[in-house]
Order: C-alpha cells, then sequence, then structure tokens
C-alpha cells in the first residue's frame, strides 16, 4: 500500500489552500470545544456562588458556541472545496498519463475499468483531505481532555487514558478491514462496469440476436460480490461503532464515580466534576473518528487501484525533428503481440497494402508504424530517425492515420477534420475533397460549420471524414487501418484514385482484406501467423494458392 498512501498524501497536497483552511477551521473548532466544558462550569459555580461572574461567563459561553458555530461551517466549506481541487488534479493526471500509454492500456485494463478508476476511485481519494485533517483535529479535544482532566484532578486520567487506548486499537483494526473490503466493493464496480460498456458497444447485436436477458445476466453477475462486500463493510463498521461507542458512556460512568467520591471529599466543586464529565467525552470523542477512517479506508482502497494505472509506462518522447526526405519507413527486428522478427523497408512516396489472415498482425503492424505502440524489442524508423527520438509534434505533423472506426472529435465537422492537425479552412475542405467527403458536407445544413452532434451520418460517411482527418494530418505517412471497409465500390475507388493521385506524394501503409486494394497498390506485405511471409507485387503473389485464399476466392 506504500504506493496508494503516496498518492493520497499527494492529493491532500493538492488540496490548494483548503487543507489548511480546514486545519485551521478544526484546531479553531477543537479549542472552542475544550473551552466550552470549563466556561460551563465557572459559569455554574458563578451562578450558585452569586458571584460577579454569573453575566460575565454565560456571555463567553454564547462567544464560545458561536466560535465553534462558524468553524464548523467553514471546515464544510473547506472540505467540499479541497476534495474537489484534489479530484480534479487526480482526473487531469489519470487521463493525462491513460493517454500517454496509449492504446496498449486497454490490453490489462478494460475501457469501463478505466472509467470507474478515472471517475469514482479519484472522488473517493479526492475525500482523502477531509478525511485527514478532520480526524486529524479530534486528537486535539483527546489530549486537550486529558490535559484538562490532569489539571482538574490526576486520579481521573488513568480511566481516559485506558479507555481511548482501546478505542484506537479499534480504529486501527477498522482501517485495516475496511481497506480490504473497500478495495473488493470498488473492484465489483469496475467489473461490472466493463462488462457493461462491452454490451453497451454491442449492443445491435445482442438486440437481433434476443439475447438480452442473457446479455443483463452476465453484466450483473457481480451484483451478489457486491453485495457481500457492502454487507461486511456494514458489519465491520457497526462491530467498529458499538465497540467504540460502548466505551464513551462506562468512561463516563467511572469517571462520575470517581468524581463523585472527589466531590463527596471536598477535593472537587460541582463546577469542576461538571467540567470532568465533559472532558471525558472530548476526550473519548476519537470514536468519533470512525467515519473519518472510513472514508480513509476507502480513499486508500481507491488509491491502490489508480496507483496501478500510473504505474504503467508511458511512452517517452525525444525532442528531434524529421530531416527533409521522401517518408522512408523501416521496421528491423521488430517483435510486438503476434509479431516476431519483422524486417521491412518501405520506400518513401510507396503505396504498400498490408494483407494476411485475421490475427496475423495487420493492425499492430499498422500500430507500430506510427508509433499508436512502441516495439517490444526493435526499431521502426521514419527517414532513418527512429519514432521515440522524434518530439510529439514532429511525430504528430508527419503521420496521419484513419481507422476502421472513426471516432469524430471536435465541435463542428470542419473541426472533426483538422482535429489534431490545426489545419486551416482551405486544407481541410482539400482533405475533404481528397476523401471524397466535400459533397455530403456541403448538403449538410452548415456545411463545415455543422455541429457533429447535428449530422447524422452513415458508416461509410463517417469513414470519409476519418480519411479526411488522416489526410489533413499526414504531411509523410498515412497509415490506413481498413479505413475503406464501409465504402460503396465507387467511393473506394475515387479513395484509391486519390491515395495514388494528389496523394501520392506520401507513403501510404494500408491495411486492407481486399483484394482490389492491394492490386492497386505498388507493393504488399502478406503477414502470415505473426511474420511476413512474402513482400512483393500483388500480380507476383497472386500466383500463391496461400496468397489468393487470403481473399478467400478462386483464381482468375
Amino acid at each position: 500500500m506504500r504506493a496508494a498512501d503516496r498518492l493520497v498524501t499527494e492529493a491532500v497536497r493538492r488540496g490548494g489552500a483548503w487543507p489548511a483552511v480546514l486545519a485551521v477551521a478544526s484546531v479553531l473548532g477543537a479549542a472552542a470545544e475544550l473551552a466550552l466544558p470549563f466556561a460551563l462550569g465557572r459559569a455554574v459555580d458563578e451562578l450558585v456562588a452569586g458571584g460577579p461572574g454569573a453575566t460575565v461567563w454565560p456571555l463567553i459561553c454564547a462567544t464560545v458556541v458561536t466560535l465553534a458555530v462558524a468553524c464548523d461551517a467553514l471546515g464544510v466549506w473547506a472540505s467540499g472545496a479541497s476534495g474537489a481541487r484534489s479530484s480534479a488534479w487526480l482526473r487531469e493526471r489519470v487521463v493525462r498519463h491513460i493517454l500517454g500509454v496509449g492504446p496498449a492500456i486497454t490490453r490489462r485494463f478494460p475501457e469501463g475499468e478505466l472509467v470507474i478508476r478515472t471517475t469514482l476511485n479519484t472522488e473517493e481519494i479526492g475525500r482523502a483531505p477531509e478525511a485527514v485533517v478532520t480526524g486529524a483535529a479530534l486528537l486535539i479535544p483527546t489530549a486537550g481532555g486529558v490535559l484538562a482532566l490532569t489539571l482538574i484532578d490526576p486520579w481521573l486520567t488513568a480511566t481516559l487514558v485506558a479507555g481511548i487506548t482501546v478505542i484506537a486499537l479499534v480504529l486501527r483494526a477498522f482501517l485495516t478491514a475496511s481497506t480490504s473490503i473497500a478495495g473488493g466493493y470498488q473492484e465489483a464496480q469496475g467489473d461490472i462496469a466493463a462488462r457493461l460498456v462491452d454490451a453497451l458497444a454491442g449492443a445491435r447485436t445482442i438486440a437481433a440476436a434476443g439475447t438480452a436477458d442473457r446479455e443483463r445476466a452476465r453484466v450483473l453477475s457481480a451484483l451478489p460480490r457486491l453485495r457481500r462486500h457492502a454487507m461486511e463493510m456494514w458489519r465491520a463498521n457497526a462491530r467498529a461503532g458499538v465497540q467504540a461507542g460502548a466505551v464513551v458512556p462506562l468512561l463516563e460512568v467511572a469517571v462520575l464515580a470517581m468524581g463523585g467520591l472527589r466531590l463527596t471529599s471536598g477535593d472537587l466543586t460541582a463546577g469542576e466534576l461538571y467540567a470532568a464529565a465533559r472532558y471525558v467525552v472530548l476526550g473519548a470523542g476519537l470514536g468519533s473518528a470512525l467515519g473519518h477512517v472510513g472514508r480513509l479506508a476507502r480513499a486508500r482502497a481507491a488509491a491502490a487501484r489508480v496507483a496501478e494505472l500510473t504505474a504503467e509506462p508511458s511512452r517517452d518522447h525525444g525532442t528531434r525533428s524529421l530531416p527533409h526526405g521522401p517518408g522512408d519507413l523501416e521496421l528491423r527486428g521488430v517483435g510486438a503481440g503476434v509479431l516476431d522478427g519483422i524486417d521491412v523497408f518501405v520506400p518513401g512516396g510507396r503505396a504498400v497494402a498490408v494483407v494476411g489472415r485475421s490475427g496475423s498482425g495487420k493492425s499492430l503492424l499498422a500500430a507500430l508504424a506510427g508509433r499508436l505502440v512502441d516495439p517490444e524489442r526493435g526499431t521502426v524508423s521514419l527517414d532513418g530517425v527512429p519514432l521515440p527520438e522524434l518530439s510529439p509534434s514532429a511525430l504528430r505533423e508527419a503521420v496521419g492515420y484513419a481507422f476502421e472506426r472513426p471516432v469524430l472529435l471536435g465541435g463542428t465537422v470542419g473541426d472533426a477534420i483538422a482535429f489534431g492537425a490545426g489545419a486551416s479552412g482551405e486544407a481541410v475542405r482539400a482533405a475533404a475533397r481528397a476523401a471524397r467527403a466535400d459533397t455530403f458536407v456541403r448538403r449538410l445544413p452548415l456545411g463545415y460549420d455543422t455541429p457533429l452532434a447535428r449530422a447524422p451520418m452513415s458508416g461509410g460517411e463517417r469513414q470519409r471524414l476519418g480519411l479526411a482527418r488522416a489526410f489533413a494530418q499526414g504531411r509523410r505517412l498515412l497509415i490506413l487501418d481498413d479505413a475503406t471497409s464501409s465504402l460503396d465500390t465507387a467511393t473506394e475507388c475515387q479513395v484509391a484514385a486519390a491515395l495514388t493521385g494528389e496523394l501520392r506524394d506520401r507513403t501510404r501503409l494500408i491495411v486492407t482484406h481486399r483484394a482490389a486494394t492491394a492490386a492497386a497498390a505498388d507493393r504488399v506485405i502478406w503477414l502470415d501467423a505473426g511474420r511476413v511471409r512474402a513482400f512483393g507485387s500483388h500480380r507476383d503473389l497472386w500466383s500463391d494458392p496461400g496468397y489468393r485464399a487470403v481473399f478467400q476466392v478462386a483464381a482468375p
């Protein structure tokens, strides 16, 4: 739990000035609570004796009460503000790290799990400043109660110290048990979220297959586990609450009995006995830290889960720029996942198709070529520069991606095409024309300024916008990962003409399962079981029955 505890400590520090405000309010409030029994005791003695302070001390009591209420209100405000700042800082850090790691992080953490850890778990950690500061502030009334009882009558102190020791042991055991239980509860939440995201992604398939009931049962299969952890947490909280709560009345009885004896012997006044009874309650107030300890336990458990995310190594970038070059792409001794020993040199300005059966590593090869993921071994270079040595801006400007199911980001259609590229309006329209998207975009209510939410599109139209985004961004290398699969034959031919026409000055790596696309390319990389089986022209490879079988067609 060391990494989790460090994260919780950092969350407290990132609360800005509000944890300090909360600490001041808690300390002043604790001081007011400590002063109130003394003031009330003096007021009682003055009223009974009819002394000159019979008017002053009630006013002092009212002032102390007002201060305690004001400190409590300020503490509530500071708790909320510090939690919001801590959660915001942590969410920003986690999201930045997830995006820095790249798509590789989803191999270990499902998307739903990432959502839970980024939202609910960071919110739990954000409550740590309030739990730590307010819980620690409870030590002040405890210490003050011990000191005050010692000043009133040392014989009363030993009983209070014994009770506080019992309460401290109960809280320690509760923190350990609650951290473990909360971790299981949060894990079950993540499991449900991951299954739900998968079900939403396949909602049309589920509806078509009529398996909604079965899928609902699968998504909610972790509910019994969630309930079990919730019940365990409730039992642990109830058990600790009963144990800690039972100490307070026992302490009061013991102190009142001892104080009564001291009163009859004349060693205590009635006011001192009242104050002693109040200080016992304050001293044993450590038991009220149970709620704060519970929040701290949930924060520690959540921090352990978030720390697993931040422990994933992110991609480091260099500072180099690309030299002037044609866009030569080279993979030398590359291995990653199913790919092993990939040695390929793609001359700049060429169109190269990547083909192979499902699972042969086509998409992984495309991801490696543009550094969406890094190889486990070997190097990938563009114009002689290893991709990790490039600065983020140099890599972003050089490489453009288009995917089978593009996710469009931005406020408008034009923003979606220019996303990440910073392209001008004319460059956006030129890219759209090359992707054969300009015609349907102009038919939209506001053309390129149409908000994405008001621009319903077919799968093929979305793919064309994804292609336009890649064309607007990739100045030297275009990577198309099955990015024309939803286009009709005529549109695909037009896009292919653009790839061999106005875009022929860029290197093009095209993952495809269509023979016509492979035939239009200059060269073909044929992957088989994670290795390059052949690298040549489509015409030369077509004579091989194994190559023809990739497209599941017979030889002409």
